[in-house]
């Protein structure tokens, strides 16, 4: 099964589209419906006052089933390294939540395959332009990260991770919290014992402007 296709943009301008006209559009997108093992179906959230933007990577085989984002041991642990409950975590209003990829990939040769590539271009970057109010995004994984960090690619991780806690920036890199990533959170104790405490510390501060 071929995986990866030119990017091709849809048949009509989105940009004049409010969020409510441009979300269903999205939802009902079949781009990429030969490449996807499971069929399309686009898994995000977003309102137009969200006030934190959680950029990850794409829906997993769980995800994909239940059609909730997160909706999985990743989001489990995602939620706590927040210390944000569920009940805000879904709240689309002060909560966005917009993968590199909408849609379940398929496998890879090591866990899940890359985010299709036709979503940040076609609908992922417009999108981002209708979440005027963002104080702080939030990115999960290489490919969130290389998107809204590009100048962190090739870096390690750690030192990406570091970086993104300077006081003044609106962009906090995490780890994917998938359990794949036990031996690096292993390797790195700093992060749990010391580093959430910032992120928790900027998660509240961009909600309390709710």
């Amino acid at each position: 099964m071929p995986t990866r296709k030119k990017p091709t943009p849809p048949p009509f301008d989105l940009h004049p589209l409010p969020l409510h006209e441009f979300l269903p559009r999205v939802r009902a997108c079949t781009l990429c419906a030969p490449f996807l093992p499971l069929g399309p179906r686009p898994v995000l959230q977003a309102g137009a006052s969200a006030r934190i933007l959680i950029a990850s990577q794409a829906p997993g085989r769980k995800v994909h089933a239940s059609g909730v984002p997160f909706d999985d041991a990743s989001g489990e642990r995602l939620r706590e390294w927040l210390q944000m409950p569920r009940e805000v975590f879904y709240d689309e209003q002060r909560v966005a939540i917009v993968p590199m990829g909408f849609c379940y990939p398929g496998k890879g040769t090591s866990g899940d395959a890359p985010p299709r590539p036709e979503c940040a271009p076609t609908w992922r970057a417009p999108l981002l332009e209708l979440l005027p109010h963002v104080d702080l995004t939030v990115v999960v994984g290489q490919y969130a990260i290389g998107w809204h960090l590009p100048a962190s690619r090739g870096r390690p991780l750690a030192e990406t991770v570091r970086a993104s806690a300077a006081p003044d920036s609106r962009v906090i890199a995490l780890p994917h919290p998938s359990p794949r990533n036990n031996g690096w959170l292993k390797h790195n104790p700093w992060f749990e014992a010391e580093w959430l405490a910032v992120v928790r510390a900027r998660v509240a501060q961009a909600l309390a402007h709710f």
